[in-house]
């Protein structure tokens, strides 16, 4: 039988993290600024000497060909977009838990950061191409967190995958969160909503990855946000990467018509712009592994 976790517990296992160190704070809490340029990213990324190192080390990756060497950081990053900016910061501060094997999910070491990778893209891809009126840039950082979570609960649903979808096959009404409520008495998204608290994320950050299964309960100003990160996530899993067990096994808001619009078409094209870009996202960032 699994053991339920005391909210006394979760906070012990939140704060046995380490914090992200202080430029990937500051960097998403620049990029959460709609009023922000990309003049503090780049003065940011100036700042700190190993953030600068793995930037040029990815402009400079074979993945994006760059004829001459690049050793501006402005060029840089003007050419690398926020994006790929925020994913060295938070792969360098949060790596060890994106990458870890997710033995609670049935879910092998790197499946949740591959996941994660995709519904940014997509989440940032659902934004531009469905029209929405929410910076696609921050929708994507979005995604990038949103299932960080699932990394600390991973190790106590150990064993419970086949519990878990017998509780679904049991009640219609279920879906993988009332899974892991029932199992060790909340879910994924309290655990990622308390760790997000813990690390002082922006409040839009916080609310995707507390409301992404359940958009329609996020406050009004950060919904259309966070149903393109509920997008996002979903169209990672249409795609064929999910973390494991729970693949599949939420239920999608029709609530997201209000916000964003998606025909079967743009799907269509989200998900082969998700594939290309992906591909070329995640050999970059391998390079920094070399």
């Amino acid at each position: 039988m699994v053991k339920q976790i005391s909210s006394e517990e979760l906070q012990t296992i939140v704060r046995s993290v380490p914090m992200l160190s202080a430029s990937a704070s500051r960097l998403l809490q620049i990029t959460a600024n709609p009023d922000h340029d990309l003049h503090e990213v780049v003065s940011l990324v100036k700042t700190d000497a190993n953030l600068t190192a793995r930037v040029l080390k990815v402009i400079n990756s074979a993945a994006f060909g760059m004829l001459n060497k690049i050793t501006s950081i402005d060029r840089a990053v003007s050419f690398l977009g926020e994006r790929v900016i925020v994913s060295i910061a938070i792969g360098d501060c949060a790596g060890n838990l994106l990458e870890k094997e997710l033995v609670g999910y049935a879910a092998a070491s790197g499946d949740l950061w591959k996941h994660d990778l995709r519904a940014a893209i997509a989440a940032r891809e659902v934004v531009t191409q469905g029209k929405a009126e929410i910076r696609s840039e921050l929708a994507f950082t979005a995604g990038l967190l949103h299932d960080i979570g699932k990394a600390l609960i991973s190790d106590y649903l150990q064993g419970t995958a086949p519990e878990a979808i017998e509780l679904l096959t049991a009640e219609d009404s279920f879906d993988y969160l009332e899974a892991e409520k029932k199992l060790i008495g909340f879910d994924h998204t309290i655990a990622g909503y308390e760790l997000a608290k813990y690390w002082q994320l922006p409040e839009e950050l916080i609310e995707v990855i507390r409301f992404h299964h359940e958009p329609g309960r996020a406050s009004e100003e950060f919904k259309p946000l966070v149903y393109a990160v509920h997008l996002g996530d979903s169209i990672a899993m249409m795609g064929g990467f999910g973390t494991g067990s729970d693949s599949m096994r939420y239920k999608l808001d029709p609530a997201y018509a209000q916000y964003i619009q998606i025909t079967p078409n743009i799907l269509a094209s989200i998900m082969l712009a998700v594939d290309t870009e992906f591909t070329k996202l995640e050999e970059s960032l391998n390079d920094l592994g070399e």
